[in-house]
């Protein structure tokens, strides 16, 4: 595949659509939380928002983010670029092992690609640059078109009460001793 499409350069999507950085990891910004609320199925009953809305880019210098698990559902839409989306479905069953499953978001859907991607509720999820697209970039003006940049949408919309990051202890119970739970080490946030 030749080189991917990336018409608005890292720097400008920042400045523009004043995003920051996100504490998943990446850049992001609210554009919008409706003020019509719900009763969330997901979350006891509290009430949310109708949904929420936001962009997220992820660039060379925010290359993936830590897995995480919202209780809303969320509606990915691609914009520009690529990244890898890494879904862990925890198990059903004990002593079964967690469903993990690599999507891509891209515009080369003949390959594949993914233009939406929804996330339903309880899933880990964690997003990444691939490593060929960061490789093909040689200095700083392609690394500055490098990336990937998506909306979501959250419904019911997104509150820090209904999400948590994947811990090191939750990594061990979802894999047990298995030795594929240390690929996903690099992916759990410290601290």
């Amino acid at each position: 595949m030749g080189p991917i499409p990336y018409p608005i350069d890292n720097s400008t999507l920042i400045a523009e659509l004043q995003l920051r950085k996100h504490p998943e990891g990446g850049y992001f910004a609210e554009t919008d939380r409706q003020l019509e609320t719900v009763p969330s199925p997901f979350a006891g009953g509290a009430p949310r928002s109708l949904a929420t809305t936001i962009y997220y880019l992820l660039t060379p210098d925010e290359k993936n983010g830590v897995f995480h698990m919202n209780k809303s559902a969320t509606m990915h839409i691609l914009h520009q670029g690529r990244a890898e989306y890494v879904l862990i479905t925890p198990p059903s069953t004990p002593g079964t092992p967690p469903k993990v499953e690599k999507k891509i978001m891209g515009a080369n859907i003949q390959a594949g690609e993914l233009l939406q991607l929804l996330v339903p509720s309880g899933i880990w999820k964690m997003s990444r640059l691939l490593p060929d697209d960061l490789a093909s970039a040689s200095d700083s003006t392609q690394r500055n078109h490098i990336g990937c940049l998506i909306t979501e949408v959250v419904f019911p919309g997104f509150a820090w009460e209904d999400h948590g990051f994947l811990t090191h202890a939750e990594l061990d119970k979802l894999y047990g001793d298995s030795e594929e739970s240390k690929e996903w080490i690099p992916y759990v946030k410290s601290g």
